[in-house]
């Protein structure tokens, strides 16, 4: 699912930053590289042809938010604490930018996944969860994948998520970690109240269906770590991947598993 066929990438001329606060004392160096390259460096709401992130995996989520869209990839320097999603290191960021403002950075397409629930609609890049809205209570979580039932589970949460956030809240909790170019989402418990409980892997085209089975206990219901409603009693949402994409830019060298050994080896 790489947006590349073999073409090289245009060189950027218009480059938006998006950062967090422990990056901003590195800023400098990005305005060095960008003068070194005459790009120009401009804010999240202008034109642009590319994006850089100084922040974590966090940060990473929010850039991907804000160019949906747009036709923007989104590339990372690390300034967080995980980083998964990020191209280079901090010390890393002069070079790794001569090279992304040359153009040599592949662009991967991930999916997005959209949820409604109670006729309120959403797009999120990297996860959506029903969880206890009450600490401490678990819930009764009734769900169905492509319109087939497959029962009620006890547990704290169910988390859906794409590639991108297979490797966050999913991965923590047991769930399979999706290589990017996956063309799926995961379903996965948290803390399920049985031994039967599995993570699954759900393709495109079908939707995953969770139902709030819990009389007395109403469902929060989060997307990219905000909550962004409840789920009542008997009340359910609906989550399938999306049409829209959140475009990743890489350094070529900076592969997907050349980051999962990095990280979790």
């Amino acid at each position: 699912m790489t947006s590349t066929s073999g073409s090289p990438t245009p060189s950027p001329r218009r480059v938006a930053y998006v950062l967090n606060n422990r990056a901003e004392a590195a800023l400098p160096r990005l305005r060095a590289a960008a003068e070194a390259a005459s790009v120009e460096l401009v804010e999240p709401d202008g034109d642009a042809d590319l994006a850089i992130v100084l922040g974590g995996d966090g940060t990473m989520l929010r850039a991907f938010q804000l160019f949906l869209g747009r036709n923007v990839p989104v590339i990372g320097v690390n300034y967080g604490k995980f980083g998964f999603l990020s191209s280079m290191q901090p010390h890393e960021l002069y070079d790794g930018m001569r090279r992304a403002f040359a153009g040599d950075y592949i662009v991967i397409e991930l999916p997005t996944l959209e949820y409604e629930s109670d006729g309120m609609r959403g797009v999120a890049v990297n996860d959506v969860v029903a969880t206890t809205a009450e600490l401490g209570r678990m819930v009764e979580l009734e769900w169905a994948v492509g319109g087939e039932p497959l029962g009620e589970i006890g547990c704290d949460a169910i988390i859906v998520a794409t590639p991108s956030g297979s490797t966050a809240y999913n991965l923590s909790a047991g769930g399979p970690v999706l290589m990017w170019g996956i063309d799926a989402m995961t379903a996965s418990f948290v803390a399920p109240h049985t031994l039967v409980a599995r993570p699954l892997v759900v393709p495109r085209g079908r939707d995953v269906v969770v139902t709030n089975r819990t009389l007395s206990v109403p469902l929060a219901l989060i997307a990219d770590g905000q909550q962004v409603g409840e789920i009542a009693a008997d009340s359910s949402v609906s989550v399938r991947l999306g049409e829209q994409r959140s475009l990743l830019a890489t350094l070529p060298d900076a592969t997907f598993l050349t980051r999962f050994r990095s990280a979790f080896a």
